[in-house]
């Protein structure tokens, strides 16, 4: 995930190349940025969120440690610089990982930024400080963390249980951002203080999030925009024709499909239209601890129900790819080769003999097409998220099962998924590169690329 809205994150740093390009690469300070937005956030706290419905709107307010680097498109290991580090240094035995930090810092209340700021993050994260977070999205992140000590005001050292090369990926995350210690958890959902080069200005639920310019930002020049303005639109229609109108000048990538970017292209020709991969999955979670999925059998009818090309050519069209946990290459880094994935229960292309021994196990528990399992299916509330869930509802019904969808908000859907309170959702997950599926929850992946993701800019001459 790419972070430091000096540049946006995710498909944003494309966007604006683009739309600068337009304007002769012509760099002017100046102008607001207004984008169509695709669902609220549940708070401005993003230790506490789950979703991109925060993450886009609030890391331009925050900085890292480290970050991958923003001219490189492709991150990985290799790519990862300093941000609030100066730089960085193993221990000979992998278990210590030394960050001198950097001086004169200041968060955007004026206080200065310090080593006691980093410690008190990550004993947020940890769970181990004084302040407690509401709910905790990446604490397993940090479980190989015995903890994080300072040496002065400009150093910490993150100290291991044992080696772990991966951390660093980890906290180059735009998930990872450093809290100011002077500001409690609960202000930070309301009105977040961070380093970074823009100031958050107000969240006003179902119309917009703003954010202006930090005049006192630490990197010398930057950033070169007034403000971005979020405007939240959860309908796609609204959201490409208030685009077409020349009311934004991106619009939101979520839920747009490929035939709705070429109706785009069409009534907007002056606009910069683009797929690209994003590093999202979709999957559906089955939870082990309560019936019926508490039996693996099931489970694994459901994942040898599952025609993930289907997926991909019902919503983009055939512009995806399927793949397990990890973002398939060449994309992805750390992505199961096509051949390996292909031997994993439901990967393989003969979708009849899968479903064929998926409703063998299915009449073996006693189920047939007299007696249906009948399940809700929970479902962030949408597009992205309702339009397979419809999918999915199909296909599992071939193996006698009757899913009813159940339409969850976002503000509520990580808190759900938390408590475990459901039987099976249909979830999208971002991956970073050493997180696990944790122990108490099934993930089958439909299409491991959230298929190719349509991604809009207007050309705009800056002022």
């Amino acid at each position: 995930m790419k972070r430091d809205l000096g540049t946006l994150a995710a498909a944003g740093p494309l966007l604006l190349a683009m739309s600068l390009s337009q304007a002769a690469l012509a760099q002017k300070s100046g102008g607001i940025l207004k984008i169509s937005f695709f669902d609220n956030p549940a708070s401005m706290s993003l230790l506490e969120e789950a979703t991109g419905a925060a993450l886009r709107p609030m890391m331009g307010v925050f900085n890292n440690l480290v970050m991958y680097d923003q001219q490189v498109a492709q991150n990985s290991p290799q790519s990862i610089v300093p941000d609030l580090a100066t730089r960085w240094a193993w221990s000979e035995d992998g278990k210590e990982l030394i960050f001198p930090l950097r001086e004169g810092v200041k968060w955007q209340d004026g206080k200065p930024f310090t080593a006691a700021d980093v410690k008190c993050t990550w004993d947020l994260l940890m769970g181990t400080g004084s302040e407690k977070l509401r709910v905790n999205p990446r604490k397993t992140w940090y479980l190989n963390l015995e903890q994080v000590t300072t040496n002065g005001d400009y150093e910490v050292t993150f100290h291991l249980k044992r080696s772990q090369p991966a951390l660093l990926s980890l906290l180059a995350s735009g998930w990872s951002p450093v809290y100011p210690c002077h500001v409690s958890p609960a202000e930070m959902r309301r009105h977040p203080i961070g380093t970074g080069p823009f100031k958050f200005v107000e969240f006003k639920p179902n119309e917009v999030v703003r954010t202006a310019r930090n005049p006192d930002y630490w990197k010398p020049g930057r950033p070169y925009l007034d403000g971005i303005e979020w405007h939240i639109i959860p309908d796609i229609s609204t959201r490409n024709l208030t685009f077409i109108a020349g009311k934004f000048d991106i619009s939101s990538p979520y839920g747009t499909s490929v035939p709705l970017l070429e109706e785009v292209k069409q009534q907007a020709p002056q606009a910069v239209c683009e797929l690209t991969a994003v590093n999202v999955s979709r999957n559906l979670i089955l939870n082990p601890g309560k019936p019926p999925f508490d039996n693996p059998d099931l489970r694994r009818a459901v994942a040898l129900s599952l025609d993930r090309q289907a997926f991909i050519d019902i919503i983009q069209q055939g512009k995806g790819d399927i793949g397990a946990t990890m973002l398939p290459p060449p994309e992805g880094l750390w992505g199961m080769p096509t051949d390996m994935l292909k031997t994993l229960p439901g990967y393989d292309p003969d979708i009849g003999k899968n479903r064929a021994e998926a409703r063998k196990i299915m009449e073996k528990l006693g189920y047939g097409p007299d007696k249906r399992l009948p399940v809700t299916l929970s479902s962030r509330n949408i597009p992205g998220y309702r339009n397979p869930a419809v999918i999915l509802i199909d296909q599992v019904r071939e193996i006698y099962i009757d899913a009813t969808l159940e339409p969850v908000e976002t503000a509520n859907w990580f808190p759900k998924i938390y408590r475990k309170d459901y039987t099976r959702s249909r979830s999208m997950a971002r991956r970073a590169a050493s997180t696990t599926p944790t122990s108490n929850s099934t993930k089958t992946s439909c299409a491991a690329r959230c298929a190719t993701t349509p991604v809009i800019a207007m050309p705009r001459s800056t002022s």
